[in-house]
């Protein structure tokens, strides 16, 4: 493949022809949400390195897609230990819970200055193109700007340049309303690619839909993740590799818990038990009449679901409560709303898959956004 250069005459980028393939490098890469839609959007996608600190996830990003791809440990000791290969494309989600608008933000997280290995990886990979996926509160952080600064000339990512819009994954088909700040980037010396069309405004998938096309039976599988699979991480064993099907899985519910699902009826919430049933709400909601509206919530069965996070199992975190049946929605029926495939595999605790799946690039807007920069190829 042939390198192009920039006017300084340093190499910036890999060239590919017509029908070869994209190097791709995923960082941040979790069970592999992004790695997913970008495949699903062309096999000219292929990701020669994916980084991820998580163990459970990244033997999930290597039971799906094959050994030796991710490196499992932090991209600060990936930057250190190994040579980062040239590709056309970088794409990655640097952790958002220090900018999040959940919960208290902390200015001095540590995760907020990963950005900085994000950009080093950029100087060194030299691709054509870059995609940076967050929390819509990025957009208006200190860490954005500083990123901003960095494409400034005189800064060391003066060669390149980006846009940044928030995305509605809805808006591209998946069955989840969940807004996204991206990030495009390009070298200046190519025309920026543009933003995937919105497919589905006005006409979004909805729960039913989802739930209808994956064949999810109404009762769960039981409690307890599938017994005798194991796999060895970093001298430790973890249980798996388990399919999206193996996960329709329940928890063990309080009796009192049950008789508040039973109150709670499709679109409503914890407010609707209060008014209906105060003698059952907990002792901190008595005086609590403010707040989320999503908490305790049914989800509609003719509506995307909420954003699923990474405590997706927990009703008291938000309207996770399944439209029907009462309980929260299991794994599995997570695992349909991000629109992982059926042949997805996922290793770890129910915990530890719960927050892979929560935080995932839902995979129909990573496709759209693969979809978009394919045509720049």
């Amino acid at each position: 493949m042939n390198r192009q250069a920039d006017p300084s005459g340093s190499a910036l980028a890999v060239g590919v022809d017509q029908v070869g393939e994209i190097r791709v490098i995923d960082l941040f890469a979790g069970a592999g949400g992004f790695t997913a839609g970008f495949r699903a959007a062309s096999e000219r996608f292929v990701t020669v390195r994916a980084v991820e600190w998580d163990a459970a996830a990244a033997a999930s990003y290597e039971a799906t897609f094959g050994e030796g791809i991710v490196y499992s440990g932090s991209i600060q000791s990936w930057l250190d230990n190994e040579s980062v290969p040239p590709v056309d494309l970088i794409v990655g989600g640097p952790p958002c819970q220090g900018f999040s608008t959940l919960g208290k933000r902390n200015a001095e997280d540590e995760r907020n200055t990963l950005w900085r290995e994000y950009m080093a990886t950029i100087l060194k990979a030299k691709p054509k193109y870059f995609v940076v996926e967050n929390v819509a509160a990025f957009a208006s952080s200190p860490q954005y700007e500083f990123f901003r600064r960095e494409t400034e000339e005189g800064g060391q990512l003066q060669h390149y340049t980006f846009q940044h819009r928030v995305l509605n994954a809805a808006d591209y088909g998946a069955p989840q309303a969940r807004k996204r700040a991206v990030i495009i980037g390009h070298l200046r010396t190519l025309p920026f690619p543009g933003w995937p069309e919105p497919t589905h405004v006005g006409n979004h998938r909805s729960v039913r839909a989802a739930f209808d096309e994956a064949a999810v039976p109404s009762e769960t599988d039981g409690i307890d993740l599938p017994s005798g699979r194991h796999v060895v991480v970093g001298g430790k064993q973890l249980v798996g590799p388990f399919t999206r099907r193996e996960l329709h899985l329940g928890r063990r519910y309080t009796p009192l818990s049950k008789k508040r699902f039973a109150v709670i009826k499709e679109g409503e919430n914890r407010f609707d038990l209060a008014r209906k049933a105060p003698e059952l709400l907990p002792k901190c909601w008595v005086d609590h009449t403010t707040g989320s509206a999503d908490v305790m919530g049914r989800l509609h069965w003719n509506r995307p679901s909420v954003t699923i996070r990474t405590e997706f199992f927990k009703p008291e975190k938000g309207r996770y409560l399944h439209p029907d049946e009462d309980r929260a929605i299991t794994h599995f029926e997570a695992a349909v709303l991000q629109g992982f495939p059926s042949d997805h595999k996922f290793v770890g605790s129910k915990t530890a898959i719960a927050r892979q799946i929560g935080n995932a690039v839902p995979i129909p807007l990573g496709r759209a956004i693969a979809e978009k920069l394919l045509e720049s190829f």
